[in-house]
């Protein structure tokens, strides 16, 4: 499988682009970010989705899921 990018698009990773790894990205899936530096905890979550004009995204989403990937 060819590399896989992924920019990040909200919160404190926005701007960020990164390589997807080696799983087949899923559409809809959350991802959770914590962000523990110079100060209190700040729990972010994005949402995975696809556009064939854009490429693959994660959005800045509001949702708690229990069950995420963490970065």
């Amino acid at each position: 499988m060819p590399e896989v990018s992924v920019r990040f698009f909200g919160g404190p990773l926005d701007g960020r682009v990164q390589t997807l790894g080696e799983a087949e990205p899923v559409c809809g899936s959350v991802m959770r970010h914590v962000h523990l530096h110079d100060g209190p905890k700040i729990e972010t979550h994005y949402r995975l989705g696809y556009t064939p004009e854009t490429g693959w995204e994660y959005r800045l989403c509001g949702l708690a899921t229990p069950e995420v990937d963490e970065v």
